[in-house]
């Protein structure tokens, strides 16, 4: 394994022997030889940290923490996969999910597995913490394939329209498993450095290592994730990173480009914070959009189907928007018969709409899925109720 102990010797103001036809061996390792905290970066951090603490609060109003856990990681898994041009769509997506017969859409079932794999990772900071084992698994999950890091030479990153390559990774499997410890000890180091400033950091190295043969866009996407988590910013998955970057990824881009070129970390970590407060803001404003219509679905479904109300009730077409009579009977609703009864007397008073899918039915949320793919968090509320 390569040895990165050596001091390090920063960044040139320009690395003009920085050939994007050739590996980039000389990476060097962390913590950068920059100033991380500027002025400008402190100013920005502080927007962004209250932007997570109020997104974090936001997500505990909640009492069932399925309905996000379910719905924000996989909004996050399809634009993270739509970042490197795998497109879906909110209802294949959440077609998919379901478990349902007709289940054939590969993007879907790819950005599945990303979800699948935020979980495997939230879960595996619980008896370890983030490392490069972490993110080895986190890509063999989201392939569907057991991975480890590179071993033969010829990785390059190519510009999607020209084919020109515009970064060639480190080789060596040795080298990459050393840049990978470097990187998992400044993940587990001091806290003499703010998280967010952390994870900016953290995320480009990783990319620039680019480890894998495959899959490190989105492994890198989740490890912001769990970075956040491992600090204690957030609880559950919740920070919908991707879609800014989705909505910015030429820049995106060339500031990771910056950085390997020139050394400009300030633009980078700053496009980061910046990043963070734009999402966590709206994911806050859309959780707040998701408890409102839960509780006007609440009373309207009291209201009109009073005989089979029951908050668990609402709480599971939110957690499934696309939901199985299977989904009623697993949370204990109510047993196979009635719980098919409930669906469909939801369906008949507007709250579900029925669809038979093969040998399955499914009960879809319109509402609540047309307030998942929307951007202004607005809802048309049911007639006759008030709150």
């Amino acid at each position: 394994m390569e040895d990165l102990t050596r001091k390090n010797s920063g960044w040139p103001p320009l690395r003009t022997a920085c050939d994007p036809s050739k590996p980039f061996n000389d990476l060097p390792p962390l913590p950068p030889a920059a100033e991380l905290d500027s002025k400008a970066i402190l100013k920005a951090t502080m927007p962004a940290r209250i932007a997570v603490a109020e997104l974090r609060l936001a997500g505990r109003d909640i009492p069932d923490q399925s309905v996000l856990v379910n719905t924000i990681p996989l909004l996050e898994a399809k634009d993270s996969s739509e970042i490197e041009n795998i497109v879906t769509t909110n209802d294949a997506l959440f077609r998919e999910a379901s478990h349902s017969d007709d289940g054939n859409d590969p993007a879907a079932k790819e950005a599945l597995r990303y979800r699948a794999a935020i979980y495997l990772g939230a879960q595996s900071l619980k008896s370890r913490p983030l490392g490069a084992r972490t993110a080895i698994d986190l890509c063999s999950h989201i392939k569907g394939v057991d991975l480890d890091v590179r071993s033969t030479p010829g990785t390059t990153l190519r510009n999607s329209f020209s084919g020109e390559v515009i970064y060639t990774p480190p080789q060596g499997a040795d080298r990459l498993r050393g840049l990978l410890s470097n990187w998992e000890q400044y993940a587990n180091g001091p806290d003499d450095i703010d998280p967010l400033v952390r994870m900016a950091v953290l995320h480009y190295q990783f990319e620039a290592i680019h480890p894998f043969i495959d899959g490190n866009g989105r492994t890198g996407r989740i490890l912001n994730i769990l970075t956040l988590i491992q600090a204690g910013l957030l609880d559950i998955p919740t920070l919908y990173l991707s879609r800014h970057i989705v909505r910015t990824k030429g820049q995106y881009y060339a500031l990771l480009q910056g950085v390997t070129q020139r050394g400009e970390w300030e633009p980078w970590v700053l496009y980061m914070l910046t990043a963070v407060e734009t999402t966590a803001t709206w994911t806050n404003a859309h959780i707040r959009a998701i408890r409102d219509l839960m509780t006007n679905t609440a009373a309207y479904v009291n209201a009109n189907a009073s005989s089979i109300y029951s908050w668990e009730l609402i709480q599971t077409i939110f957690a499934q928007p696309y939901t199985r009579i299977g989904h009623l009977v697993d949370r204990g609703v109510a047993k196979r018969v009635a719980a098919s009864r409930y669906l469909k007397q939801l369906a008949a008073i507007g709250v579900l709409d029925e669809e038979k899918v093969g040998r399955d039915k499914l009960f879809i949320h319109r509402k609540y899925m047309k307030l998942l793919g929307s951007d202004d968090h607005e809802f048309e509320r049911y007639p006759g109720t008030t709150v």
